[in-house]
């Protein structure tokens, strides 16, 4: 039940990023939802759950249309994404200060692998200084979405299995 409720929320976060949120971009850049998906798994159950999710997520967003970079950047950026915020909370249950501060770094380090892969395989239509505006304004919509998207799938994981929960 809760692999088929994450499931679920990757196949709802991408069609969303995709499809609506793609309109109303911001320099270019589109919220990632599915890493506020890996980001909500990781704060309730763990990173290697959240890393098996961020695989699953990671693929589906580099093959979802108009993925136009080499697959795998964003499945190798959601796994790391994945396992580090699962890392980050051990003892205390997450507060809202905690949560937006480990989306921020979430987003920072998913989108600085991404960029980095990118110029690794020389994939990358960017100079430096542009892949530094778009890390910036990633990080920012994460944040401005966090609001609006963990609470809900944060909620749901704990649902599913309650005993199983961090928090």
């Amino acid at each position: 039940m809760r692999a088929l409720a994450a499931a679920a929320a990757i196949v709802v976060a991408l069609a969303l990023q995709v499809s609506v949120f793609s309109h109303f971009s911001w320099a270019g850049v589109v919220p990632n939802l599915c890493l506020l998906v890996v980001v909500a798994a990781a704060l309730t159950r763990g990173s290697h759950f959240a890393a098996v999710l961020g695989f699953v997520a990671g693929v589906s967003l580099d093959l979802a249309p108009p993925a136009d970079h080499v697959a795998g950047r964003w499945a190798l950026a959601l796994v790391i994404v994945g396992y580090v915020a699962g890392r980050v909370r051990r003892d205390a249950p997450p507060t809202a200060s905690t949560v937006v501060a480990t989306v921020a770094a979430a987003s920072f380090v998913g989108t600085s692998v991404f960029a980095l892969t990118g110029m690794v395989l020389d994939d990358a239509a960017l100079g430096v200084p542009d892949l530094l505006q778009v890390i910036g304004v990633s990080v920012v919509l994460d944040v401005l979405l966090t609001p609006f998207v963990l609470p809900p799938v944060m909620g749901m994981f704990r649902r599913l299995e309650p005993d199983r929960a961090l928090a």
